[in-house]
């Protein structure tokens, strides 16, 4: 069996690493070698930078310009072949209706309080049909708008997986960018991002904005928000990645960078 001795060397690795580092730059070719480093450094920057903002731009010049462009044309013209309905769902035919009645309670408010000749019921039934004609081509609108959106989104959707396909060269750049910027944050900066993402995504105030998301989404795609599969969604998804990122945290996070783990934990006590 070889003595410690022998196996580690004379000196400690960390000493020789030292000396290789200073024989390194004291070399004639150090200078070329920084500044071909630095260009390498930068084109990949420029690589990453170009791709990310593709990646949001894309998708969404992609949906707005087939939408504009494409499909609204195509259903106006098939307007006169096949008129498309008032509402797509029950929430926008309570929504016209709840406008509707605040709009004839109004004009009956201002008749009896006004000092001006009062509006005769007549006069009111009339005004309200006019509103409700108003009401109906503004809902056929956001439906028009709301179809619109789901072939839109769809042709989208399919131009971000064709370019992200095409794009694996550039996906392992964004790769390399990112974690150059994650390694090079200092402790506390890693456990602060870390306690911004749980607490927006899983955290205490997190189901309020995956509801507005949840009905947002609905809206844009002109379909009913459907409250108790949103409470399920909220009551599941958030629970099921806040375990993914405790395993994370668990399996990875205390082996890369333990001082960061002892970081966060003391943050989030």
């Amino acid at each position: 069996m070889q003595p410690i001795s022998k196996k580690t060397g004379i000196l400690p690795r960390s000493i020789g690493r030292t000396l290789k580092r200073i024989a390194k730059d004291l070399s004639p070719k150090a200078e070329e070698e920084f500044v071909n480093d630095f260009r390498s450094s930068r084109n990949q920057t420029r690589i990453a930078v170009r791709f990310l903002v593709l990646l949001i731009i894309l998708p969404i010049l992609t949906q707005q310009l087939s939408k504009h462009f494409i499909i609204s044309p195509v259903l106006e013209k098939l307007k006169e072949k096949w008129e498309s309905p008032i509402f797509l769902n029950q929430e926008m035919e309570e929504k016209a209706f709840k406008e509707l009645k605040t709009y004839e309670t109004l004009l009956k408010f201002e008749s009896f309080t006004r000092e001006a000749p009062k509006l005769t019921p007549k006069i009111i039934e009339e005004k309200t049909k006019e509103k409700a004609k108003e009401l109906s081509e503004e809902f056929r609108g956001e439906s028009r708008n709301a179809i619109s959106n789901v072939f839109a989104d769809f042709i989208s959707v399919i131009a971000f997986t064709i370019f992200v396909s095409i794009s694996r060269k550039e996906i392992q750049v964004v790769k390399s960018f990112i974690d150059t910027i994650i390694y090079g944050l200092s402790d506390s900066a890693k456990a602060f991002l870390i306690i911004l993402f749980t607490d927006i995504f899983v955290g205490f105030h997190s189901p309020h904005g995956w509801e507005v998301l949840l009905e947002g989404v609905a809206e844009h795609l002109g379909i009913a928000a459907n409250h108790s599969g949103i409470f399920l969604f909220i009551a599941t998804f958030p629970v099921v990645l806040d375990t993914i990122f405790k395993y994370w945290v668990f399996r990875y996070l205390s082996r890369i960078s333990p001082s960061a783990l002892a970081t966060y934990k003391e943050m989030n006590e």
